[in-house]
């Protein structure tokens, strides 16, 4: 017996089933994503699972996340993606495959023998470990393993969609079976100790155990669900206290995602306050202009971005799951607010982080000044983002319709047709939005029928909406953000014709009024600059400022006549004017979202500093060779960190750092280009020094220099240069970059480590600060 939902909710998604995508790039972009699904061999997507129950494996496994420690955590996504796209689609091949997986996860389930199942290497030592009450983490991983529990999640939620979604009846009770195995598991953990183990990274297991209990109805498993509170971060959360700066962006999220679910079937409104704060933070105080949210895949202080730019902006999973969030929301509310975000985040990231040739997408959506973006390899990386990619491109029917008890919510102006059983109705939706301002409603009605459509009216659409029922003009004085509601008894071949007026406008950074995003619409529009590998991005102005403060954009901007949704600077780009078209449409090519603004005067004045810092700039990318961020938890797996057991992270002045305690170390491995003096440069700082700091830095076994003294207090960043010495780089391509305390001392906080080209860094001109 099912669960109900206790909560109230204003409206309800209609089933993927019953919405269809017609043409346009939304359905093009599913069809890449079918393409690909049907590409990948769920064999090789299983090996580890077979591997490690003991059984033959069927083919080998894929590279990438794949072949590490995190592996399994594909296939959970993957098994979620070809049920949506079955539900979607209703071809016969994906539940097939569907249920080849559910059978071979049986049979690994049962080679088992205690309800465990799982692609995880060591996984289960690791979780008798932690049943036995031994918790281990360095931030980023439980006992030695890459976040098993968020491998988890990702196979509860295949089986999950599974069974809802193609009608698998086997599927669940595999996820009944390994949920009994976990809650045995934790059962001996206390309070702290669960506290302790959900320092690593857990992804949604409260969303998925609470879902288990929704399919079920057995009460353990919502308990168990509620046992994933995590304190450190939910209970500021539920006191309306962002607490989000430094904190790894999507490992939080999904937990608010599961605090959503948990308020549904509990009515707790304690659950619901959390998650609604939570998203107001992040969409209002966290988010980029495309909706995307983390730099670096952390969140900085509220209302600061204008200095996060660069290439490892806006982790796409981040988006993944603030729209799962969202459409929790849009269900209790029905606020257009939530249906607003939902769109500027589904045109601006989610659909422009997939290449539109090669179905590729990205792990983080570059937001760099000049930057572009980096589509991961489809068949080796297996990355997080190629996961929820699968997920994204196989759902966008999920948000389009809602249904209230008496109400029809058209929430995006996407090509597609709707089937509403309950009022025996068809709706059929025909735009070439965004390429259109307009779009026109077909209903086919079996009888007359009497409800509210909803239709909502963008924040964007400055200059009004325009509605008509059958030629017949509806008057309302609604406001941008909100919904047009009709009333009326709706009959076959009605028609509602919908014109949304669109115009260039500017949206600054919340820090710096003179840092700006352009947007047509609901778009992003980005300016193309040239070519990924164009000889022209060394140029210090490559990306150009403009030269249009305190001028109206329609004064600047000039459409295409012959392409839609093409336009061109009118003569206040320095040193150039370039083409913007939509963000998602730029593949293959460097480009800017935000521009630097300023008045001719300003230009004037400001020219020649500006112009010395983009020098620099430039300059300090033409010579890395290679960087690693401390304390980010995928930049320090890139690079092998390693470290014992008083090792720390943190944020200090809005720069994330590691430290070790007493006697403690920790390692980097960096590459490096033998064939060239190289240099070692270690960004520390004197703002609140830690006492006590002594320590060795050692590259492999070489000593490069003990430090001690500390330096001038204030808060500034200090750059430490240390050359490598060139004898023992021969014939490496990498090295192992250690720091280690000396006996009874500590190592000073490490905010950077840039591996760099002595000759062309000296350019620079920057000093050298001893400690």
């Amino acid at each position: 017996m099912k669960a109900e939902v206790k909560a109230k909710r204003e409206a309800r998604p209609f089933a993927l089933g019953d919405v269809r995508l017609l043409d346009g790039p939304f359905k093009h972009a599913m069809e890449l994503n079918r393409t690909y699904l049907l590409a990948l061999e769920p064999d090789r997507l299983l090996a580890r699972f077979r591997t490690y129950a003991g059984l033959d494996t069927r083919a080998p496994q894929y590279g990438g996340w794949e072949s590490e420690s995190l592996s399994g955590h594909t296939l959970g996504h993957y098994l979620s993606a070809i049920s949506m796209l079955y539900a979607s689609l209703g071809e016969s091949e994906f539940k097939r495959r569907a249920d080849y997986i559910t059978d071979e996860l049986e049979a690994c389930q049962q080679a088992h023998g205690d309800g465990y199942v799982s692609g995880i290497p060591n996984g289960k030592e690791v979780f008798e470990e932690v049943a036995a009450g031994d918790i281990r983490s360095k931030g980023f991983d439980l006992n030695g393993a890459w976040a098993p529990l968020y491998t988890l999640h990702k196979l509860f939620a295949g089986l999950r969609d599974a069974h809802r979604l193609t009608g698998n009846a086997k599927a669940l009770k595999i996820g009944r079976r390994l949920a009994d195995w976990l809650e045995a598991t934790l059962a001996p953990l206390n309070a702290d100790q669960m506290e302790e183990m959900m320092v690593c990274e857990y992804g949604g297991m409260n969303e998925v155990l609470a879902d288990l209990y929704a399919d079920t109805g057995e009460r353990k498993y919502l308990s168990l669900a509620e046992r994933f509170w995590h304190k450190q971060v939910l209970d500021p959360l539920s006191q309306q206290v962002d607490c989000l700066p430094g904190k790894h962006a999507n490992t939080q999220i999904p937990k608010l995602i599961g605090l959503a679910k948990e308020y549904e079937l509990t009515n707790d409104a304690v659950r619901r306050e959390t998650a609604a704060f939570f998203w107001e933070r992040v969409v209002r105080h966290h988010s980029y202009v495309i909706g995307g949210n983390s730099f670096g895949e952390y969140f900085g202080e509220p209302d600061s971005l204008y200095d996060r730019l660069g290439p490892h902006t806006t982790e796409t999973c981040n988006t993944y799951n603030m729209l799962k969030l969202t459409k929790h929301l849009f269900e209790w509310n029905a606020l257009a607010q939530e249906a607003d975000y939902y769109e500027r985040a589904l045109f601006n990231h989610i659909l422009a982080s997939q290449n539109p040739e090669t179905g590729g997408v990205t792990y983080c959506l570059s937001l760099a000044m000049g930057g572009h973006k980096h589509f991961d390899d489809k068949f080796e990386d297996f990355t997080c983002c190629v996961g929820t990619g699968m997920e994204n491109h196989a759902s966008y029917g999920s948000a389009i319709y809602f249904e209230g008890d008496d109400t029809l919510y058209v929430n995006q102006f996407i090509h597609s047709s709707l089937r509403w059983e309950r009022k025996n109705l068809t709706l059929v939706q025909e735009t070439t939005f965004p390429e259109s301002d307009r779009t026109v409603l077909r209903l086919s009605c079996a009888e007359p029928t009497v409800f509210a459509l909803n239709i909502r009216y963008p924040y964007w659409a400055e200059h009004g909406i325009e509605i008509s029922v059958n030629g017949e003009r509806i008057e309302s004085d609604q406001r941008p953000g909100s919904f047009v509601s009709i009333r009326r008894t709706w009959i076959d071949e009605d028609q509602v014709e919908i014109t949304l007026p669109m115009s260039p406008r500017l949206e600054s950074m919340p820090d710096n009024p003179d840092r700006a995003a352009i947007l047509y619409g609901p778009l992003v529009l980005a300016g193309v600059l040239g070519p990924v590998a164009d000889p022209a991005a060394a140029d210090f102005l490559y990306t150009p400022v403009m030269i249009a403060k305190g001028m109206e954009p329609s004064a600047w901007i000039t459409a295409d006549p012959d392409r839609p949704l093409t336009f061109r600077m009118a003569g206040v780009g320095y040193p150039r004017d370039v083409e913007l078209i939509p963000f998602y449409r730029v593949y293959n090519h460097s480009y800017t979202v935000y521009w630097d603004i300023f008045t001719a005067d300003e230009w004037a004045q400001a020219e020649s500093a500006y112009t010395e810092v983009m020098r620099k700039v430039k300059l300090l990318e033409q010579c890395t060779v290679d960087y690693v961020q401390p304390g980010e938890m995928q930049p320090e797996r890139d690079h092998n960190f390693q470290g014992d057991a008083s090792n720390r992270v943190g944020l200090l002045n809005r720069r994330t750092y590691r430290t070790a305690g007493q006697d403690g170390w920790f390692s980097f491995d960096m590459r490096i280009s033998p064939e060239r003096p190289m240099m070692l440069v270690v960004t520390y700082t004197a703002a609140q020094e830690m006492p006590n700091c002594d320590f060795d830095l050692f590259m492999d076994r070489v000593l490069l220099n003990s430090e001690r003294k500390g330096f001038e207090e204030n808060d500034k960043f200090y750059n430490v240069h240390y050359p490598l010495p060139s004898t023992a780089l021969i014939g490496k391509e990498n090295v192992t970059i250690k720091f280690q305390g000396k006996a009874g001392r500590r190592i000073r906080r490490v905010f950077g480590l840039r591996v760099v080209d002595e000759a062309q860094y000296k350019k620079l001109g920057e000093e050298d600060v001893r400690g």
